[in-house]
Parts: structure tokens; sequence; C-alpha cells
């Protein structure tokens, strides 16, 4: 029988020749637990049919498993695997492969620095859905979720307070040279694992900057914000610090720039770095003033999904299958 060991390696070829077996039996016992294995048949086989290969296109370490997606030659489906530590499939996703073009080339005109001090983890980025959940909503397509990450995890010690996590109090910044648009504050952190669904961006601000653009930084810790309303910034001015506010699970700072400064009416899109670069799930991003002071002590908004199902690794089995 197929090693653990190797499935990161083969997944497309067992599917290919319908080794479903295999490939079941390398999953947690949650995931047999919620996906028995005739519905695991049941969705596979049609999945493959006129398939004739797939490619290993992705990986990326993501907390403390890797994370693996296969897709087909003509990119039309795409498998994506989650192993964990001890190489069992933790989650499992068969989904079409679908790229807004049209989108993808809407880059922003202005070009941002990162929002943040130090060395970050994306943990939600990039220019499709299997990277970027955002991704399958117009309004934030393009947006970042970041997160700071030591020894594979976002928190030290215990999980259940807000002040154990590493981007928790973190300073966020003025990516760009603006006007402070608009401020909402005065909304409670979230106890970790919970979220607040009516309130999705938590405490947030919009700035405003050049060529019509609009950056959102969301999840504030309430009462940090120290800009207000009309309120000119320059780049890198202090906005307030990373919190567990809103739609979120913990600590981490959403990002995004968009057309328009409302919520649910604008347009993502894909942002130009300073740095030339840009930055994808799995990425580890460092702002450039830490870069010229590595010896100063330097001071990843979900408003569709929660981090609760991703930075815990969604400790159920999941399986998607979209027709």
């Amino acid at each position: 029988m197929e090693r653990q060991s190797d499935l990161n390696t083969s997944i497309g070829t067992l599917f290919l020749k319908q080794q479903f077996e295999t490939i079941y039996t390398a999953t947690t016992a949650e995931f047999k637990h919620y996906i028995p294995y005739d519905k695991f048949i049941e969705i596979a086989v049609p999945f493959v049919e006129d398939v004739t290969q797939f490619e290993r296109t992705y990986e990326a370490v993501l907390q403390q498993s890797k994370q693996t997606i296969w897709l087909d030659t003509s990119k039309s489906k795409a498998i994506v695997v989650t192993f964990n530590r001890q190489s069992e499939i933790e989650s499992l996703f068969l989904t079409p492969f679908m790229i807004d073009e049209q989108a993808n080339n809407c880059y922003t005109k202005n070009k941002y620095h990162y929002p943040f001090k130090g060395e970050w983890f994306v943990f939600w980025g990039g220019a499709n859905e299997l990277i970027n959940y955002h991704y399958a909503y117009e309004t934030q397509q393009f947006a970042y979720d970041f997160v700071k990450v030591q020894d594979g995890l976002t928190y030290i010690d215990i999980a259940e307070h807000n002040e154990h996590y590493l981007a928790y109090n973190e300073a966020i910044v003025a990516p760009l040279d603006g006007k402070v648009l608009e401020v909402v504050d005065g909304i409670a952190d979230n106890v970790p694992g919970q979220m607040d669904e009516q309130n999705p961006a938590g405490n947030y601000v919009i700035l405003e900057h050049a060529n019509q653009e609009y950056s959102l930084l969301a999840h504030l810790i309430p009462g940090s914000i120290v800009v207000k309303e009309g309120q000119q910034v320059k780049t890198g001015t202090r906005i307030g610090r990373c919190g567990n506010s809103g739609n979120s699970s913990e600590a981490h700072l959403h990002f995004q720039v968009m057309d328009a400064p409302n919520l649910t009416k604008c347009k993502s899109r894909r942002i130009r770095f300073h740095d030339g670069k840009e930055p994808i799930q799995g990425d580890t991003v460092v702002s450039k003033k830490m870069k010229k002071s590595m010896g100063e002590k330097a001071e990843h908004l979900d408003l569709i999904a929660t981090l609760a199902e991703v930075l815990m690794l969604i400790p159920r089995a999941i399986w998607r299958f979209i027709q």
C-alpha cells in the first residue's frame, strides 16, 4: 500500500487510477467520521472522468500542515489536499478551477507599502480562489489576511486569549499617503474562536488615496485607532493596532484596496506593492523599514469567511464539491 509520506507527490496519480481506497485510508478519523467512504466514491468517480492528467502546481506550509494543489491539464478542475504533521489527509477539496481574467488584470494604479512593521505571514492572498478565499467575492477579491507566526503557530501558550496571539496589538500603519475617510471603532474584540457576524469588518479605517483608490484596514482593537476622519496621513503613520474584532476568530489584519469607499458596493483591485513583489498564500513578507533597521525592535478582514475554519485548520473534516 502507498506509504502516507509518499501521498503528497502521488495524489493526482491515485485519483486518475481511481485508487480511492488508498486515499481514503490516509485520511484522519475526523474526516472519515464526516465523509463516509461511499460518499467519497460517489463524488470522486465523476470528478476524474475525462481527466488525463493532474499536475501538482502549488505547495505551501500553512501553520502546522502542508497544502498541495493539483490541476488537470485543461486547468478546469482542482484537487486541494491538506496534510497534517502525521502525513494524514485532514482536508480534501474537489472543485472547479476558475479564473476571472478581466479582474486579474485590474491592478491598482498606486504602489502600496505593507501596512505593518516586521515579518508577517500571508494566510489568504492571491489571484485565485484556491489560495485566496476572498477571490469569490467581487468586493474583496484581492484582499489579504495577514497573521504572525512563530514555530508554526499564530499564538503562544494558550489559544483562548487574544493577548497570546502574535499579531495582537501589533501596530498597523498607513500603506500610502492619503486621507482618513471613515473610522469605525468601539466594537469589542471577540474571544478567540467566536465571531461577530453583525459587524463583519469590526473596527476599521478606510483611507482615500490618489487615483480614486481606497484602502481598508480591518479587525482593529477597540480604542486603538489614533486617526480621525478628514485627517491627512503619510505612509507609515500609525492607524491603530491589530485586533480580533468583527467576523474574525483570531487576531489578524485584513487589508484590501478598492475602487470605492463602500464595502458592499466596491470592486477589489489587485494590489501593486512598492517592493515589486506580489505575495500569495504561504509567503512571509517583511516591511522595507524592517529590512533597513534589523537591529531595532519592530513595533493575515474576512468579511465572508472566518479564520476559525481555516487558521485552526478546520477541526472537522471538510469536503467541498461545487457543480
